[in-house]
């Protein structure tokens, strides 16, 4: 027994050693040949209706590595492709043609809808307010799943490089059962989505709400996570890390919270910094030699002047 005993000693140094350099490997390779990370806000809001197919597909000749995207849930649990979870008075048009009005935009209410009743709504042809070089065109909110298919499929007809999905999980605690699932079954069915079209690997999970993305970190663990923070949040860093409850793989705070402490922080900690939502070279330009790892921005046709 002593007389093997360095043996085991040995083989067990090996092991840990072993171990432990596995865990270094995969550590470095999960961020391995990622370079600036270019997002297209809800695919490229500034130029086409948010959240469509079409966006999309301009952001990705536009040459994102990574398209940003909101989810939520109609009555007949159908996950599809929308930034509230409602019918928006700022680009709507009902079924019998009129604006949806700003006092009444929650009336139209999409997890109260099926999927079928949500295509009666058109979101493309009233020009945005705010966006005035979006594009109009008749365009209806479509399935994740529909929406992932035409992506993927137009990146093989142009023999162009896969993308990335960063989908954010639209909810609200006091939201809850009103316009939308609670967190668990609400992350079961986008997870249901991510499976199906085999996307995990280039998927990133975000929201304002953590309880998503703690439900998602707890059963999917290997889905890369995004915390995303206002600065009506006013909570230091340290603070949302805390309230979060472990370390996320993407830290996405507004852009005027970005400090050159942040940066160093996240660098030290193995997070990637990517804000939101930057529409200006010069902020772009800004940000950039700060150290931040991306940048989500409505105009990613200003990417190439970086």
């Amino acid at each position: 027994m002593i007389k093997g005993l360095p043996y085991r000693l040995i083989s067990l140094l090996l092991s840990v050693i072993l171990m432990h350099g596995c865990f270094i490997k995969g550590s470095k390779s999960k961020n391995a040949g990622l370079t600036f990370d270019y997002q297209g806000h809800r695919g490229c809001r500034g130029l086409m209706p948010e959240n469509t197919i079409p966006a999309m597909l301009k952001a990705i000749d536009l040459g994102v590595t990574t398209l940003e995207m909101d989810v939520v849930i109609t009555s007949d649990n159908k996950v599809i492709v929308s930034h509230e979870p409602f019918f928006s008075h700022e680009v709507s048009t009902t079924p019998d043609g009129k604006a949806v009005e700003q006092g009444t935009e929650k009336e139209h209410n999409i997890y109260r809808m099926t999927f079928a009743q949500t295509q009666e709504y058109d979101v493309g042809m009233r020009t945005h307010p705010r966006f005035p070089k979006q594009q109009k065109m008749a365009v209806t909110k479509p399935l994740l799943s529909v929406l992932i298919d035409s992506v993927e499929n137009y990146c093989k007809r142009k023999k162009l490089p896969k993308v990335r999905f960063n989908i954010e999980t639209k909810c609200l605690p006091s939201f809850d059962n009103l316009y939308h699932p609670k967190p668990d079954e609400f992350a079961e069915l986008l997870m249901g989505v991510i499976l199906e079209k085999k996307i995990q690997s280039r998927v990133i999970i975000q929201s304002f709400d953590f309880r998503t993305l703690q439900y998602i970190r707890k059963n999917h663990p290997r889905i890369p996570i995004s915390a995303l923070v206002e600065p009506e949040d006013n909570k230091p860093f340290p603070q949302i890390l805390k309230l979060l409850g472990f370390l996320p793989d993407v830290y996405s705070p507004h852009f005027s919270m970005v400090t050159p402490l942040m940066v160093r922080r996240c660098k030290d900690m193995g997070v990637k910094l990517v804000p939101w939502t930057v529409n200006d070279l010069p902020t772009m330009k800004k940000m950039k030699a700060m150290g931040v790892d991306g940048i989500i921005s409505d105009y990613p046709d200003l990417f190439k002047k970086l």
